[in-house]
């Protein structure tokens, strides 16, 4: 079987040489000039030497590049990607999203601390950040600010981007004793977070917040913790096909487990990461995050929700 399945891989990724238990093609995502892309058909995964293009599924690989025939080869193999191939028929993969997207201003009174020299009233807004383990490069990355006046008054403002760089929502969040945490702009919900920063190339996670997502690279802030499959994230999720890690707050289990199995009933390769040393993402930091991302994240399947699922009865 697996001579039939390298030959399947050959009528879109071209010729190939083996060494050891690795095949070599060249990488379509970099399109490196020598075969770097190395994948193991004994063990079920792939990875570019030169990109770091990977995944733990074959599968993915045929879906993002192979056309509709190979898809259909492939599902001699491996049955996952006929729910992907039915996913794609639903979503239309190559037709583009006709609703306008959501643009707003930001405050009227938003004061950016994306600069050198801070006033007194600068610093106190500065100084909240750095308590919550915020750098000048993550201010920089994210644009943040704050409003000193007005309607937002005391709040740091963390602005969201979309793929054309308008800003399509904002978040603030109280740095003063207001008994309001978060008082964020009346508008749809139903937008992706900052994608600007997500590249869909590479593993994505999903958190709860906008501080949460600070600490976690590429990922995108749900603005809670329920995703709707109606949902602007959920359908360019589906579309993307992104390696998906899934870390909300540690008292968000049962959420958690339903997200992912969604995910998983359409064939995506999803990882649970256990966030359970601290009351979110934005406590651990990004470290203590990255770490927890790399040695304690598991992959989800339905035995394993199940039994997840069970414990926390």
């Amino acid at each position: 079987m697996d001579s039939e399945k390298l030959k399947v891989l050959k009528l879109f990724l071209g010729s190939s040489y083996k060494v050891s238990e690795e095949n070599l093609f060249f990488c379509p995502k970099c399109k490196h000039h020598k075969k770097k892309l190395s994948v193991n058909i004994a063990k079920d995964k792939f990875k570019c030497w030169v990109c770091d293009y990977r995944g733990a599924s074959i599968s993915r690989l045929v879906r993002r590049w192979g056309d509709q025939k190979h898809i259909e080869m492939w599902s001699r193999f491996d049955t996952r990607i006929k729910v992907s191939s039915l996913r794609d028929a639903i979503l239309g993969r190559k037709e583009e999203d006709s609703q306008e997207e959501q643009k707003i201003p930001l405050p009227e009174n938003f004061r950016s601390l994306v600069r050198k020299n801070y006033t007194i009233i600068d610093k106190m807004a500065a100084n909240y950040l750095a308590k919550r383990g915020i750098s000048q490069k993550q201010i920089i990355k994210y644009k943040i600010g704050y409003c000193p006046t007005g309607e937002y008054q005391n709040r740091i403002i963390v602005p969201s981007f979309d793929v054309d760089g308008d800003v399509n929502y904002f978040v603030g969040r109280t740095y003063e004793d207001d008994w309001r945490k978060y008082k964020n702009p009346a508008v749809s919900k139903d937008i992706i977070f900052n994608e600007l920063l997500v590249d869909w190339d590479y593993p994505v996670t999903l958190v709860e917040g906008a501080f949460d997502s600070m600490m976690a690279d590429n990922s995108i802030a749900l603005l809670g913790s329920t995703l709707n499959k109606k949902s602007s994230i959920f359908k360019k999720i589906l579309s993307k096909e992104p390696i998906l890690y899934v870390a909300l707050d540690r008292d968000a289990e049962k959420k958690s487990l339903k997200i992912i199995k969604e995910f998983i009933a359409y064939g995506l390769e999803v990882y649970k990461v256990d966030t359970s040393s601290a009351e979110d993402v934005s406590e651990m930091g990004a470290d203590n995050f990255s770490q927890a991302k790399l040695y304690k994240s598991s992959q989800m399947n339905y035995n394993n929700i199940l039994r997840q699922a069970l414990n926390n009865i």
